[in-house]
């Protein structure tokens, strides 16, 4: 059996499969492989080997005991194997080698494993799904998903996860250490990972390429998160109204809606706000803090969205179109109102008398109506308006300027109203037609008038005589009668 060493024969064969070897003891043990016969039992659990030797190392997890052990450091193994494994460590061995890339390994069993990197192969396939892994390891670690196994338990909260990496993680929430440190500016780490995207904000690094669009992300969660924009694939559901979404805080953040929970405080002020964005923007309100640039103008803003929505001022850019009509906008906010003139909606209501409007703002001016409130006021003459858009008409009859310029004749006129109703002089448009009858009119007040023929209403009244008229222009003419006043002609 000894000179077979020197030889290299190999007289003993497998009847199966053909293999070789050096003694009948190593065929017969090989032949289990195909027979399945374990013929050596463990006395204390009962589990089956195909050696004695097998069985031997095994029976030292129930006595602990561990006869080999390490020279350097005095560490102690139950197997050889793992003494030389272990020795590595020392000697700094690495005698294993990839023959692709040239990386070596104090283990052969770490080769294997990583020359699957090049050849792709995933050799441990899960019985439940089907998924394959290049690693026993990982399959074991997958298996957990299915059967909810948590075997590694956190002391101090009892918090329990699928792997010891998981574990020693979030001991560190409560140990508090950060291992690892960024080198360009100190900041520390409680995983290599949060290292390396960290890292990113120096190197300006995107890594991950979306194959769809091109767009490149820091870490891999992003690129996946941004894929489902091209999937529309929605993984997480609402279990009370059963909305789905395609990111997990997305959800978290509506399931607040039902449970009305609005963890976020703030300290200067006590509010509360369903999300850490809605707070930190709020935060703004105390700090003046307006982190947003416009690049054109230089102006600056506390939301990111309202420096996008001032952006489109300098491109003329309106991404939001109406489907009914094809009219654009510059916010989805305008677009949501303009469709009111289609569907009739006016969801906001008047407590006082019950008038709707189609937004909370002509509403809040509506309300001014029964409150008398006059919050604008003229630094010029003291004079007071309801709405800041009168203050500002009012304001240019003490400036003289007209804004608003018509294309076709170059008369000027205060308003932008006044313009769009001039400029009926020039496209022969008549908007507004009477019910009745159908005559069309340029002017909203011009049909009023006209429908008081129909009607028969008289509603201007003269204080003097109580004579009646349909318009405040006859009203006017018949106060002259009453005040001697004469009219000016006007000489053109």
């Amino acid at each position: 059996s000894h000179e077979l060493i020197h030889t290299g024969e190999k007289p003993y064969s497998c009847s199966d499969c053909g293999k070789c070897f050096k003694t009948l003891y190593d065929l017969k043990v090989h032949q289990r492989t195909h027979t399945g016969e374990k013929p050596y039992v463990c006395s204390d659990c009962g589990k089956c080997f195909t050696t004695s030797t097998h069985l031997k190392v095994h029976q030292r997890t129930h006595t602990g005991e561990k006869p080999f052990y390490c020279s350097d450091c005095g560490k102690c193994f139950k197997t050889s194997n793992e003494l030389k494994v272990h020795q590595t460590t020392h000697t700094g061995e690495k005698p294993f080698f990839c023959p692709d890339c040239g990386t070596s390994f104090s283990q052969l069993s770490h080769l294997k494993s990583h020359e699957r990197i090049h050849t792709g192969e995933k050799p441990y396939s899960c019985s439940d799904c089907g998924k394959c892994f290049k690693t026993l390891y990982e399959l074991k670690v997958h298996q957990r998903t299915h059967t909810g196994e948590k075997p590694y338990v956190c002391s101090d909260c009892g918090k329990c996860f699928t792997t010891s990496t998981h574990l020693k993680v979030h001991q560190r929430t409560h140990t508090g250490e950060k291992p690892y440190y960024c080198s360009d500016c100190g900041k520390c780490f409680k995983t290599s990972n949060e290292l390396k995207v960290h890292q990113t904000t120096h190197t300006g690094e995107k890594p991950y390429y979306c194959s769809d669009c091109g767009q490149c992300f820091k870490t891999s969660t992003q690129l996946k998160v941004h894929q489902r924009t091209h999937t529309g694939e929605k993984p997480f559901f609402c279990s009370d109204c059963g909305v789905s979404f395609s990111h997990l805080g997305t959800l978290k953040s509506h399931q607040r809606i039902h449970t009305g929970e609005k963890p976020y405080v703030c300290s200067d002020c006590g509010k509360c706000f369903k999300t850490s964005t809605e707070l930190r923007v709020h935060q703004r309100t105390h700090t003046g803090e307006k982190p947003y640039y416009c690049s054109d103008c230089g102006t600056s803003f506390s939301k990111f969205s309202h420096l996008k929505t001032h952006e489109r001022i300098h491109t003329g850019g309106k991404p939001y179109s109406c489907s009914d009509c094809g009219k654009c906008f510059k916010k989805s906010n305008e677009l949501k109102v303009h469709q009111r003139t289609h569907t009739g909606e006016k969801p906001y209501v008047c407590s006082d008398c019950k008038k709707c409007f189609t937004t909370s703002t002509h509403l809040k001016v509506h309300e001014r109506t029964h409150t008398g409130e006059k919050p604008y006021y003229c630094s010029g003459c003291g004079k007071c308006f309801k709405t800041s858009n009168e203050l500002k008409v009012h304001q240019r009859t003490h400036t003289g300027e007209k804004p608003y310029v018509c294309s076709d004749c170059v008369k000027c006129f205060k308003t932008s109203t006044q313009l769009k109703v001039h400029q009926r002089t020039h496209t022969g448009e008549k908007p507004f037609f009477c019910s009745d009858c159908g005559a069309s009119f340029s002017h909203l007040g011009t049909l009023k008038s006209h429908q008081l023929i129909h009607t028969g209403e008289k509603p201007y009244v003269c204080s003097d005589c109580g004579k009646c008229f349909k318009t405040s222009t006859e009203l006017r003419v018949h106060q002259r009668t009453h005040t001697g006043e004469k009219c000016k002609v006007l000489k053109w």
